[in-house]
């Protein structure tokens, strides 16, 4: 497991989505995965995996949420846009197994997810978030959904996050939730969240579905501006195999609870709440990219020195998207050429001239170039360093003020065997 990034002024603890005032949650299997298989072999489903989550707040909230720019976009895409133009949301119904992309009666499998939920909570549908992940193209089946909403919803609870969490995992290996304790107005909040991910992901809006919950009183507005700016930094940094979803969302909901003065403007509790979601998606990042398809090891980019932050996200980027390196990297080999190589082809303007790079990891750190040319170093320290679980790479390109992150992860040989029959 991914160790969490310490930052002054925030404290991190359990619960997920549960940790903040005022929301519960819960996950059950209700039969998604076993009316989904094409060929009726239920041999092969795992019984009782959760495939059918909920969050619901005690009070109406403020939400915002950013979408995936793939053209092809699931139906329950459609209807949250549709459900929180006012700003406003209550709870989240979110179903794996099955992304319900690309069919005829996408939308109202949707809409009856909504209208399902809404009846057992008592709000309305339009107060819904709805999300779906799994295959794409087969038909939604609403029967057990229909059938097992009860059970969810009656269910969900304070400590329900664990249930949520395994309710939206698919080809995940590990669940991904964090929750922060922070200072707005004198008054401490909580938020937390939660994260499914690990593969079909890419730089790309979103990333992955995320939700995330918090008691702070942010107004619509400025929730939506914090996480439209924070997704830029943290999720739409990490990339496992160059693939954008069908579905990715990431949204959030602020039910005001902890008292605090509601975040109007962009003052100093503006930027406060903005650190706050940056450490809570910065983590999920990390994990998710660490959890990519077959994974065994976290590359983490640091590209510094730029002149500007696209050009510097730019060359970060193209490090971790690398198969080649990422191969390199599962290989335990310091093949730095092909880092190099990366940042050549990136799409920004630089000296290649004034490239260095290091490698680093728990087990040390160790120059593999610079000015843009080889440096002699220990092959067998630059393995040592690779062997590690978490591997950073440092490139300096130049005398500029502007650093960015990216995440991605290596390429293995699981990550073939779980794409090659992923349907199965």
């Amino acid at each position: 497991m991914i160790n969490k990034v310490e930052f002054n002024g925030f404290k991190y603890i359990d619960g997920g989505v549960c940790a903040a005032q005022g929301f519960k949650a819960n996950g059950i299997y209700c039969g998604i995965k076993k009316h989904g298989i094409p060929d009726g072999n239920e041999s092969s489903v795992t019984e009782n995996k959760k495939d059918l989550g909920v969050i619901v707040s005690d009070v109406m909230c403020n939400a915002a949420a950013v979408y995936t720019q793939n053209k092809v976009k699931g139906a329950p895409i459609a209807v949250t846009k549709k459900n929180i133009e006012d700003g406003r949301a209550q709870a989240v119904i979110v179903n794996s197994a099955n992304a319900n992309t690309c069919n005829a009666d996408g939308v109202e499998k949707a809409e009856k997810m909504c209208c399902l939920a809404a009846e057992e909570l008592g709000l309305e549908p339009s107060d819904l978030i709805v999300a779906s992940t799994g295959v794409i193209g087969q038909i939604l089946p609403i029967e057990p959904i229909e059938k097992g909403m009860h059970e969810l919803c009656s269910n969900a609870s304070y400590k329900g996050n664990a249930a949520a969490v395994e309710a939206i995992m698919t080809t995940d290996t590990m669940p991904k939730e964090v929750a922060v304790e922070f200072i707005l107005d004198g008054k401490k909040c909580v938020m937390g969240a939660m994260l499914k991910g690990s593969g079909m992901i890419h730089p790309n809006m979103a990333t992955t579905l995320s939700f995330i919950t918090t008691d702070a009183a942010v107004a619509p507005e400025y929730l939506q501006r914090a996480l439209s700016d924070t997704v830029k930094t943290t999720l739409n940094m990490a990339s496992v195999d160059g693939d954008t979803s069908t579905n990715d969302m990431c949204c959030i909901m602020a039910n005001g609870l902890s008292g605090n003065k509601e975040i109007k403007c962009e003052d100093a509790d503006f930027e406060s709440f903005k650190n706050a979601l940056y450490v809570i998606m910065m983590n999920l990042a990390r994990m998710m990219a660490r959890d990519g398809e077959g994974a065994t090891k976290l590359i983490e980019c640091v590209c510094k020195g730029a002149n500007d932050v696209k050009t510097a996200q730019t060359v970060a980027k193209s490090v971790i998207t690398s198969s080649l390196f990422k191969a390199a990297v599962f290989g335990e080999d310091a093949n730095w050429g092909r880092i190099l190589c990366a940042v050549g082809y990136a799409d920004a303007e630089f000296d290649i001239e004034y490239v260095d790079v290091d490698l680093s990891s728990a087990a040390g750190k160790i120059a593999v170039c610079r000015n843009g040319a080889g440096v002699p170093f220990s092959e067998e320290e630059a393995k040592k360093i690779l062997e590690e679980e978490e591997i950073c790479v440092i490139i300096s390109i130049g005398n500029g003020e502007c650093t960015a992150i990216a995440w991605g992860c290596d390429l293995t040989y699981d990550y073939v065997k779980i794409n090659g029959d992923y349907r199965s």
